[in-house]
């Protein structure tokens, strides 16, 4: 008897994704590309965005094939996050995607967020996930940086959001101070790369207020010190990620002494960081914050269908 899958789709501002999960949650298949974004730019217009996916998803699929198995549902993350008004363009790529070949197919449809779908990733990958049903996430990537309560339902998460970001979000604070470097967009692994060779001689400071923080205060300094040149461009790109880590550190702070989950999810493209997770782990799980960190698998921690496709089956079992 073949397979039973489920097919995820995630059309994102960073990466086409497909990926067959079954039942067991095992990864039979699956098929995602960056999307293409010119030397010196820093990020893609939704239009532009859209026409990658367009492009790519018939190549994808491809890829990604369906001979063995039988497809019994579909999930699409259709928005960025699940709150009213919650919308972008090039989600209903994928969105489109999915209700077509649902009603060819014959199978269920369902539909998540892309955040939702993140926090999916994180719990499915990481090497033991949070023991509470009710637990602290943080999510951060390019379009996303935000504190939140978490909630396991039986057809996803319940979220509400506790703060975050009110300028920039953490990886475009990475992928500015990355081009500006001359490090190909999106700059998260090459800085990373970079930021091994620095002594952390150069700091810039982090900004919070509660569960609130800033990152342009850190941007303007750190391109400053890119223009004025009298700063080693390794050094620059520690500096960043130790403000990310300092700022993080700070806010989950103020979370755990205010009584919320000291289990705490990190997911999203800053995540995969090595300095950022290790900071953090020896800072926050120190005996006197006693919390407990959980990471998403650094494969995982981009933008991915898969969790998606996780959420998809406690849909779909939610139903049975």
């Amino acid at each position: 008897m073949s397979k039973q899958v489920l097919l995820g789709i995630d059309t994102s501002n960073y990466r086409t994704s497909l990926c067959l999960v079954g039942e067991d949650g095992e990864i039979v298949a699956e098929a995602k590309r960056l999307l293409k974004v010119k030397a010196g730019e820093r990020g893609l217009q939704q239009s532009e965005a859209v026409f990658q996916h367009v492009m790519n998803l018939p190549e994808l699929s491809e890829q990604l094939g369906l001979s063995d198995q039988q497809l019994i549902g579909i999930c699409a993350s259709s928005r960025p996050r699940s709150v009213e008004g919650s919308y972008m363009p090039v989600f209903k790529v994928g969105e489109g995607l999915a209700k077509s070949l649902a009603i060819f197919h014959r199978v269920p449809i369902y539909m998540t967020s892309h955040q939702e779908g993140h926090i999916a990733a994180g719990e499915y990958t990481s090497d033991e996930r949070p023991t509470q049903e009710r637990f602290l996430a943080v999510h951060l990537s390019g379009g996303t940086s935000e504190l939140l309560d978490c909630t396991r339902t039986t057809t996803g998460y319940q979220i509400e959001k506790l703060g975050g970001t009110v300028d920039l979000h953490a990886g475009q604070l990475v992928d500015r101070v990355g081009v500006a470097l001359g490090l190909p967009f999106p700059a998260g692994p090459s800085l990373e790369q970079l930021a091994k060779q620095a002594e952390g001689t150069f700091r810039v400071p982090s900004t919070v207020n509660g569960f609130t923080f800033h990152f342009s205060g850190a941007e303007a300094a750190l391109l400053r010190a890119i223009e004025q040149g009298d700063v080693a461009h390794a050094e620059i790109a520690r500096a960043t990620e130790q403000c990310v880590a300092n700022t993080l550190e700070k806010v989950l702070r103020a979370a755990v002494e205010e009584g919320y989950p000291r289990e705490i999810l990190i997911v999203g493209g800053v995540a995969a960081n090595q300095y950022v997770r290790e900071r953090l782990i020896k800072r926050l799980e120190h005996p006197s914050v006693k919390a407990k960190l959980f990471f998403c698998d650094p494969v995982y921690s981009g933008d991915n269908a898969y969790g998606v496709a996780q959420i998809g089956w406690k849909m779909l079992k939610s139903e049975r």
